[in-house]
């Protein structure tokens, strides 16, 4: 196996699932262009460009279809997971890819029929796009099939939002991943140093530990830590500062590490420390509440309660958390509002903060994985104030 991808029946019970899902939906099927999406279903990295290139998986269960320029297609099978059964049909410039898209879809949507079964019926190919199809595409797909597709994230929402084993196991190890790096975080707060001085000696440490890019780094000083994102900037760090550093990016085979901590350059006033002590309880008591059954929302709500005892409403202006995997954010979001119900296999921040504008912030970061019985925590630095040395 490619060390950047997961085994081949992996993928095949994905494809499975994911057509399986169309036909309950009562859709002719899914077409996937390049994206989070695609990479999910065949781990292809294929790019989107002018010419299309889409899986087309059919909701009659019939074999899946990637139409790919013959300009792509070396590339498209060298990063596409082998062996998954699909056909592939490339295409030169002068032919009309579309065609081919609407020619794997079956001749109709599926219906529930008199007996309770599904089939297809001839009132329009009902297809469902995943969100990354450009404009570029969608708009000729949709003159041919003579309807608008919708959107697949109702498919394929759930399918990426409840991890399996493999994918926590990969999360797990970008996790520590990332730990790894913020051990080694206040050797590199140095007064004097500006904040790009350690964005870059953080960016070299990710990739050190593993990782295959920094996807982000933000290294928020002093008043710049009161701005959640803060990338960062010359500002030159100084003692007394409190610094916001938030980090992670694509760990193999892509699965995203994500974790902030705060620094204290010298130790804190003690009206600041205060202030992140309870910061920290609400982060803890928000982890420890997360339970199968319970909503997003009130995960949320846990995290902002403890900051409103204490005053500190105000201050916390962002959601709780996202939902990671092979993007950064992604379902579900921990957010007020949100009724979705928690299940194992959901992984997801858990990052309160509270912000001063023009004084300094702070904000504590872990990613969780809903188990049967709480939630796990892939980060397990400490989660104090971490006085640095001046």
């Amino acid at each position: 196996m490619h060390s950047s991808r997961f085994s081949t029946d992996v993928y095949a019970q994905r494809l499975q699932t994911a057509a399986a899902g169309a036909a309950e939906a009562g859709l002719a099927g899914l077409v996937i262009t390049p994206g989070y999406d695609l990479r999910y279903l065949v781990g292809s990295r294929a790019q989107t460009f002018e010419r299309l290139t889409a899986l087309v998986l059919p909701a009659d269960g019939s074999v899946p279809t990637i139409v790919v320029p013959r300009l792509e297609l070396a590339s498209l099978k060298e990063s596409a997971v082998p062996d998954l059964g699909v056909t592939v049909r490339d295409w030169v410039d002068g032919e009309n890819p579309y065609q081919l898209v609407a020619d794997a879809l079956p001749d109709g949507r599926l219906a529930a029929v008199p007996d309770g079964r599904l089939a297809a019926v001839p009132d329009g190919r009902l297809a469902a796009v995943t969100d990354s199809m450009p404009a570029l595409h969608l708009l000729p797909l949709a003159d041919l099939l003579g309807t608008v597709p919708v959107l697949a994230t109702d498919v394929l929402r759930r399918l990426r939002m409840i991890k399996d084993a493999a994918e926590i196991d990969a999360l797990r190890k970008a996790g520590a991943a990332i730990d790894r790096v913020h051990a080694r975080v206040p050797e590199f707060l140095v007064p004097g140093r500006t904040e790009a001085d350690v964005a870059a000696d953080i960016a070299e440490a990710i990739v050190a530990e593993g990782h295959s890019e920094a996807a982000f780094i933000i290294v928020g000083s002093g008043p710049n830590g009161a701005d959640p994102h803060h990338e960062c900037s010359d500002r030159e760090l100084r003692a007394g500062d409190i610094v916001v550093v938030d980090i992670g990016g694509p760990y193999e085979p892509g699965y995203n590490s994500d974790s902030t901590r705060t620094y204290s350059l010298g130790e804190p006033e003690p009206e600041v420390a205060r202030q992140y002590a309870v910061l920290q309880r609400a982060q803890a008591e928000a982890v420890a509440s997360i339970r199968p059954g319970m909503s997003a929302a009130a995960v949320d709500a846990v995290a902002r309660d403890v900051l409103a005892d204490e005053g500190l409403a105000e201050v916390f202006v962002h959601r709780t958390g996202h939902g990671i995997g092979l993007s950064v954010h992604e379902e579900p979001y921990i957010v007020a509002g949100n009724d979705l119900t928690l299940e194992p296999g959901m992984t997801f921040s858990v990052e309160p903060g509270i912000y001063f504008p023009g004084r300094w912030g702070a904000r504590i970061e872990d990613i969780v994985v809903v188990t049967e019985h709480g939630a796990e925590s892939v980060n397990n630095r400490p989660h104090e104030l971490i006085v640095v040395p001046v």
